[in-house]
């Protein structure tokens, strides 16, 4: 794409806010191996973390962190050796994923809720020598091992850092009352207590990573395909974590002087979302986490809210939605918001009216990937109201809209979102064909998300170029069928999916979760045809008890067009 090197157009840069910078200085942070070393000296007294009542300093989190780094290079593993961390959100993930940073190796991020099958291709494709594993999914590990190449195990379990006498009582309910724990065999394996024990007096090797090694490989949730390692360097998340710390500055700066900033941490860390908004961006500012270890569980994620003081709340449109719709919502103090960041998914503007009437702090919504560290736009965070757009990109970082051919898009015009800055990936992880896709030679990564910029230099996005629906040769956006359908006041969660059809090439079909059991067909149709054009109407309509979600709480529209569930046509 030539011509974007030849400069362009930044329209975006009149409409920052005051005192967020056009662009950032990097190279004073090299890695996040010095972004954390100098977290922790600087904040050591103040607590890192929140878990089921008790606080971890981030004291505690250097001295654990050192142990472990010191145990696992004590089992031969090498600068760069991947090490796979299966944990959901405990403080054994910020402690394994600092650990495994400082010993100079790879971090591979898994989802805990993996069937055996995925969790053997990732640990086949990263390569990863050990995994770190919450016992809960141990079951999982077991069978795929004599497949993979890892050899060493560490495991976890949801009581180990809470105290002899309530972390017994926690693992005893996890496992014999709840039977949260199935069955399994990992001869070798070695509790995370113990290695921690017994790295306190082994050697330790402080790593000093460039600023071009890699950090992270953070695995696309194969929703398009096979999922994908996009390998984030050490520079692309100090970057993007230097990028959202200046962009929030705004919003962090209505906290009194002194009092620590406490977000809300509910998205799963070993999600890109997670991992760089509440782990990375809170070492960077001294904040400290409430760790939510199953943000299904709505009813025990406001029980401990009630009890916190906060100020931040980064989520997904389905998590801010089944809160609001939780009838202990009101139990929680919402007073002290300061910001309320939505990315993941696109947020319905019925969601964003309903949190800002009953929070009085507005939804700022941004756009990000994995492939991006993940954050490429956001809304100004002192914004008085949800906008309906992406926002703005963060400093340091192009955006432009093509058409098919490659080439830019005039402000108003619809096309794939392109984005080249500090925060893009170096590629996929030994996939070059891959990388070549959707990768320039200049830099530029081609999203496969259609969006508009309008004058000012903000974006809309429109969807994912795999999910639009073609009927009769005209574009139809699930995302504007599913605003449309979520603002009936009976609907809980909806999705908006084409199937095939003889005639129309393509049909919507909507498939929706009541919150009022009385809410109809009927009811829904009339609704869309007050709010949408014909060929955009959902011809088909399914009621579901729930939708399929990832862990971060995306709504999987691949499993709804797969599934071939019955429905009603028109």
């Amino acid at each position: 794409m030539e011509w974007a090197t030849r400069g362009m157009d930044k329209p975006w840069l009149k409409h920052y806010p005051a005192g967020v910078p056009a662009e950032l200085r990097t190279d004073a942070c090299p890695s996040l191996v010095a972004l954390i070393d100098e977290a922790l000296r600087a904040h050591a007294a103040l607590p890192a973390y929140r878990f089921m009542g008790r606080a971890i300093s981030f004291a505690q989190l250097d001295e654990a962190s050192r142990a472990l780094a010191a145990w696992l290079q004590g089992q031969g593993l090498a600068h760069g050796d991947r090490v796979a961390i299966m944990l959901p959100n405990v403080p054994q993930y910020p402690m394994a994923v600092a650990a495994v940073l400082r010993a100079g190796m790879v971090v591979v991020n898994v989802n805990p809720m993996y069937t055996p099958r995925e969790l053997e291709h990732q640990l086949k494709d990263s390569g990863a020598k050990a995994i770190v594993v919450l016992e809960n999914f141990a079951a999982t590990l077991e069978p795929v091992l004599p497949a993979v190449p890892t050899r060493t195990v560490v495991l976890a379990a949801m009581g180990d850092m809470l105290g002899p006498i309530k972390g017994r009582v926690v693992n005893h309910v996890v496992r014999r009352v709840r039977k949260l724990v199935p069955s399994f065999s990992l001869p070798g394996a070695v509790r995370f207590g113990d290695a921690v024990k017994a790295g306190r007096s082994m050697a330790w090797t402080p790593a000093s990573p460039a600023p071009d090694d890699i950090a992270v490989l953070q695995y696309t949730g194969g929703t398009t395909g096979v999922s994908k390692g996009a390998v984030l360097l050490h520079r692309n998340l100090v970057a993007n974590v230097l990028q959202s710390e200046a962009w929030y500055r705004p919003a962090l700066g209505r906290i009194p002087p002194g009092e620590q900033v406490v977000t809300v941490c509910a998205l799963p860390l070993h999600h890109i979302f997670g991992f760089t908004t509440n782990m990375m961006l809170g070492l960077r500012t001294g904040g400290c986490n409430i760790l939510i270890p199953n943000a299904r569980d709505i009813a025990a994620l406001l029980d401990e809210l009630s009890r916190q003081r906060f100020h931040g709340f980064p989520a997904v449109n389905t998590l801010f939605g089944a809160v609001l719709a939780h009838p202990d919502f009101d139990k929680v103090d919402w007073s002290q918001l300061k910001i309320c960041v939505g990315g993941g998914m696109a947020v319905q503007s019925a969601v964003a009216r309903q949190w800002l009437e009953r929070t009085g702090c507005p939804i700022v919504e941004g756009y990000g990937l994995s492939e991006t560290s993940p954050s490429v736009t956001c809304n100004p965070v002192d914004s008085p109201a949800y906008s309906g757009t992406i926002g703005l990109p963060l400093p340091g970082t192009e955006v432009a809209v093509l058409d098919d051919s490659g080439q830019p898009l005039p402000p108003g015009n619809a096309g794939e979102i392109a984005v080249r800055g500090p925060q893009v990936m170096a590629g996929y992880w030994q996939r070059p064909d891959e990388t070549a896709r959707v990768m320039t030679a200049d830099g530029w990564l081609r999203t496969g998300d259609v969006g508009v910029m309008d004058e000012r230099g903000q974006f809309r996005l429109v969807d994912r170029k795999k999910d639009m629906i073609l009927v009769s040769g005209f574009n139809v956006y699930p995302n504007e069928v599913e605003d449309v359908i979520a603002q009936l006041p009976g609907v809980l969660e909806c999705a908006a999916v084409g199937v095939p059809d003889d005639r129309a090439g393509e049909i919507v079909k909507a498939v929706i979760v009541r919150r009022d059991p009385a809410l109809s067909e009927a009811d829904v149709r009339a609704h869309c045809e007050a709010s949408l054009t014909g060929y955009k109407r959902p011809r088909m309509i399914e009621f579901r008890d729930e939708l399929p979600k990832s862990t971060v709480g995306k709504i999987l529209r691949r499993e709804l067009r797969d599934a071939g569930a019955p429905a009603q046509a028109a």
